[in-house]
């Protein structure tokens, strides 16, 4: 049994009295685990029987488990060719602060389509208060669809303080990460982000520019982030297909909350 299989060996055993629905869903949970970790680089999944034997599940079981990944868009069953994972996912770590194209660096070509980029003389007043500015202060917004190797990848709208926002106007905002534009033209490091991510469906305007079926499943980051000296600079909404990426910590167990605060946290 290759290494990278042999800690996952028998997920159902003494398991009989499970449900074959249980039993499914919990050889499902270790595939695709595997999947997302890039256990299969080669884009394949072996064949149920090899599977079973690695998994200590009957074959069954396994034809179960994989119509449950299927059902997800995971993976793909072809006559004749096998099990196809159908569209790896990125990883992007949680434990520090990056662009997203500084994340996928190696994965592939990243590009980002520039949907608007200009200030705005009255921003939601949410945002001015993230930014802790007054509205009057006005923001300068800018609205991007990232893609990456020809496929949509996220959409993400921006509001940047107006000093540093106008700077960034007159930057190659197709190529290049916001957070490495903010730096390179403030001179300035930025210092850490507040950032939530949960899972929303995606409306009609998101699912078409994301190519997804309307209310399909996205990851939804919220970000604000700051500069070295604690400032706010960038306030972020971020829609990232589920499909396409997975978000990976390491974590560790200290005593007292500031031990288990991440250290710098991403999209």
């Amino acid at each position: 049994m290759p290494e990278q299989h042999r800690r996952l060996a028998s997920p159902s055993r003494g398991a009989s009295s499970r449900s074959r629905a249980a039993r499914a869903r919990q050889i499902a949970d270790v595939l695709r685990h595997q999947i997302t970790s890039g256990d299969f680089p080669e884009g394949m999944l072996p064949d149920e029987s090899t599977l079973g034997k690695w998994l200590g599940a009957s074959r069954n079981a396994v034809r179960e488990a994989l119509g449950l990944l299927g059902a997800e868009g995971l993976i793909s069953r072809r006559q004749g060719v096998g099990t196809v994972i159908v569209m790896p996912k990125y990883g992007h770590g949680m434990n520090r602060l990056a662009g997203l194209a500084e994340t996928l660096t190696g994965y592939g070509t990243v590009t980002n389509e520039v949907r608007a980029a200009h200030f705005v003389t009255n921003p939601p007043a949410v945002i001015a208060e993230r930014l802790e500015l007054t509205r009057s202060a006005g923001a300068v917004y800018i609205e991007r669809l990232r893609w990456s190797d020809g496929l949509p990848l996220s959409l993400d709208t921006t509001y940047l303080a107006p000093d540093v926002g106008r700077l960034l106007l007159s930057c190659d905002l197709a190529s290049r990460d916001i957070f490495a534009l903010i730096e390179e033209m403030t001179g300035e490091r930025l210092g850490r982000a507040d950032v939530s991510v949960h899972a929303v469906n995606a409306g009609p305007d998101a699912a078409v520019l994301l190519d997804i079926p309307a209310g399909a499943a996205v990851f939804a980051v919220e970000r604000s982030t700051r500069l070295h000296d604690g400032r706010p600079v960038d306030v972020e909404s971020i829609q990232i297909r589920a499909d396409r990426m997975a978000f990976n910590a390491v974590l560790h167990r200290g005593v007292g909350p500031a031990a288990n605060q991440l250290q710098g946290s991403r999209s």
